[in-house]
């Protein structure tokens, strides 16, 4: 049976349609197994945890490298899940528990930093994404880009990776810093200004 060329639209908007509805059953499932897990967690189940743990893992290093530096990311991701056992119970499920791990990590970071005063040099797998600035910097000047995001403000950093690399949206943002989403928007905003001062101090030209 032939289509014909006036169908084809409708039945790209179903299959689109389809497909997104398919993705939200998908997400809106590995939500529920996650909290499935979490509650396990919470009754003291040592394999639930190892669970979780393998679930976030590669994220929070991720996130903990670039803020930190991969000198002390390992022995900070570590802690970071033991505070996420230790404090469980006090997640209350109003916001997706990746966010809640996000903050937790970030705090502890940013501890860490404040304990330690000193700076280490860290580099990004691969180059933000911001459509309002040209980053032009290609592979080879990626290490530049790790010095220059170093030279920020830790908490500008914070939220800069949180947008950027990770990906969140401005409303997951602002749970994870416990802000409002105009905040967020003034600080990345800053946080992109800055990174360029660093970048252009550091020989890069836009």
């Amino acid at each position: 049976m032939s289509v014909r060329s006036s169908d084809k639209p409708r039945r790209f908007m179903t299959d689109a349609a389809s497909n997104g509805a398919d993705r939200g059953v998908n997400a809106s499932r590995r939500t529920e197994s996650i909290m499935r897990i979490v509650e396990r967690c919470r009754q003291g189940d040592r394999h639930a945890q190892q669970e979780l743990y393998e679930e976030f893992k590669d994220k929070v290093l991720r996130l903990v490298v670039r803020m930190v530096g991969q000198q002390d990311a390992p022995d900070l991701v570590q802690q970071i899940f033991l505070q996420t056992f230790r404090n469980i119970r006090q997640y209350s499920g109003r916001a997706q528990f990746g966010t809640w791990l996000y903050r937790l990590a970030i705090n502890e970071c940013l501890q860490l930093r404040r304990r330690i005063h000193r700076t280490t040099c860290c580099t990004l797998d691969h180059e933000p994404i911001d459509d309002s600035m040209s980053w032009s910097l290609q592979s080879e000047n990626q290490e530049l880009l790790g010095r220059a995001l170093e030279g920020i403000d830790a908490g500008l950093r914070a939220i800069f990776l949180l947008r950027e690399v990770e990906e969140l949206s401005y409303a997951e943002i602002a749970s994870v810093l416990q802000v409002s989403a105009g905040t967020v928007g003034s600080r990345l905003n800053r946080a992109r200004s800055r990174l360029r001062e660093e970048l252009i101090e550091l020989g890069w030209e836009p």
